[in-house]
């Protein structure tokens, strides 16, 4: 029975999922010390957490059975990704279930700085009517700069647009025709400076983008730009920050989030009269917190009774739909990529992964992991689909992916070519039934399962082979369950896949090698 450790407060309807769940221990432990977290995750499969718990090198190494971390929010800064990838282990977050709550908490701080609601009220708590001295910012036919024009981004901008913003946009990696059917306008990084009235930020901080709106960003916003940072702490620089409002070319800023959390209480910004913060609160709301829990809760569920991958942010992830769609694929690409990793004596300096037919329709990245996997499991123990795509890297293996409209004899094909070692390429095909076939080694063509232990041979197109070789494994007490043969007949070569049972010692092995028509003899576990 898998254990999940769940370290941070979670709504109730969160926890009644796993609970529920046959074959998961819940041990619910919200607020543990870093000490105490060492001990409690020594045994666990599962590990939910929020902001408050770090997941470190020490306390990954420590988790020996550890399979699945799961973050209730989006942000998995701090997880230690690296290590927890080397490790096999997979991190999954809920980047929808509070898109909605921190869209509208971006859009409240935007309403909020542009006419001074806190600080009217803190000065109508104080006894006084400064009607003046709070002439606020008109947004209606104003501009909108969003940076980032993802889930959130893209919230932000319809309603921006519902309060009678012109929205541009910069996120280098979404299409201009999306874009288009948002009624964005997508532009440059310089361009949204140069033209926003205001600026919301909604990217994750990665190395680029942190320090993103910093002091040579100010410099070329217009004069009064309002910045709102409802994302992750850092990618406004606050020093930067501070220093164009002190000297105008920042109008007021409103803060959710900080480069430290929490800010110190001496922190220039926190006391700034141009300045709006709060505590974070972008995901701070009922629904959202139940949204992610659920989310967060059935993730880890999945993965740990079924397999299944959803939002993974350290390997492919695959819907319940689409995992019935590949699922024949992926047991062939594993097949494909463990065969091609027991016949090759040494080291890979390349796999091609070449698709064809109707499997270029689907999603093939996790496929493509998959014959990884495959490969590099004669050399560890440890591979599986989140850590293989890092173990090849380490290895220095390049990694090709193609999709080919080429026609082919089989209605989907998936070809691999191995490098390095020695040229090998194996190629793959799904029958009727979801059943995976061999189709083709080499330049041999024939119709085999790949499945169990199976002998490898080449031989010379020769009367007897096929006799000679039966007559070796009876004699050994090996069984032939199935035996698929190819030729070449203008080269007078001829190959055979057989699967035995069971699976010859190496003496018998020899005595096949021996044979005098045979050129090679190899057993592959398939």
């Amino acid at each position: 029975m898998p254990k999940v450790l769940v370290t941070d407060r979670l709504a109730q309807e969160g926890l009644d999922i796993l609970e529920q769940a046959r074959g998961i221990e819940v041990d619910y432990r919200p607020g543990l010390a870093p000490d105490e977290l060492l001990d409690a995750i020594s045994d666990a499969e599962g590990l939910v957490i929020r902001s408050g718990t770090q997941v470190t090198a020490e306390v990954i190494a420590r988790a020996e059975k550890l399979r699945v971390i799961g973050r209730a929010g989006i942000g998995v800064d701090n997880v230690d990704l690296p290590v927890a990838t080397e490790r096999g282990i997979a991190v999954v977050n809920t980047p929808e279930g509070n898109n909605v709550t921190t869209a509208e908490h971006a859009i409240a701080l935007m309403v909020a700085l542009s006419r001074h609601i806190p600080q009217a009220v803190a000065s109508m708590r104080r006894g006084k009517w400064e009607k003046s001295k709070f002439t606020g910012l008109e947004l209606f036919n104003r501009t909108l700069g969003v940076i980032g024009l993802g889930n959130i981004g893209r919230i932000v901008a319809l309603r921006g647009q519902g309060l009678g913003l012109k929205v541009v946009a910069y996120d280098p990696h979404i299409a201009i025709e999306a874009a288009r059917r948002l009624d964005v306008e997508l532009v440059d990084y310089d361009e949204l400076l140069s033209r926003a009235d205001i600026i919301t930020v909604h990217v994750p901080r990665t190395k680029e983008t942190t320090g993103l709106l910093g002091a040579e960003a100010f410099q070329k916003t217009r004069p009064g730009v309002l910045v709102i940072n409802a994302a992750r702490g850092g990618i406004v620089d606050e020093a930067a920050l501070l220093e164009a409002l002190e000297d105008g070319r920042v109008g007021g800023a409103a803060l959710d989030v900080f480069e430290t959390e929490p800010p110190p209480a001496d922190h220039p910004l926190l006391n700034h009269e141009r300045v709006i913060c709060t505590p974070h609160l972008g995901a701070s709301t009922e629904q959202a917190q139940v949204n992610v829990a659920v989310a967060v809760a059935e993730q880890v569920r999945d993965f740990l009774l079924a397999g299944l991958v959803r939002n993974a942010v350290n390997m492919p992830s695959v819907s319940a739909e689409v995992l019935e769609q590949i699922r024949p694929y992926l047991v062939l690409a594993e097949k494909l990529g463990r065969f091609q990793g027991q016949i090759c004596p040494g080291a890979v300096e390349e796999i091609e992964i070449e698709y064809a037919g109707d499997v270029t329709e689907l999603r093939v990245a996790p496929i493509t992991v998959a014959v990884l996997k495959g490969l590099l499991e004669s050399v560890s123990e440890h591979v599986n689909m989140v850590n293989a795509p890092v173990m090849a890297q380490d290895r220095g293996i390049r990694v090709i992916e193609s999709k080919s409209n080429r026609p082919t004899d089989f209605v989907s094909t998936i070809t691999t070519r191995v490098r390095g070692c020695m040229d090998r390429l194996i190629a793959g095909a799904v029958f009727h039934g979801h059943q995976p076939r061999i189709v083709r080694i080499d330049d041999f063509m024939l119709e085999a399962i790949p499945e169990g232990p199976t002998l490898l041979i080449t031989n010379r197109d020769e009367p007897g082979v096929v006799g000679d070789v039966g007559n070796v494994l009876g004699k050994a007490g090996v069984n032939i369950s199935r035996m698929q043969l190819g030729l070449i007949p203008e080269r007078g070569e001829a190959c055979m896949l057989v699967n035995v049972s069971p699976a010859p010692d190496d003496a018998t092995l020899e005595r096949l090698r021996g044979l005098s028509p045979i050129v090679t003899a190899q057993l592959v576990d398939l």
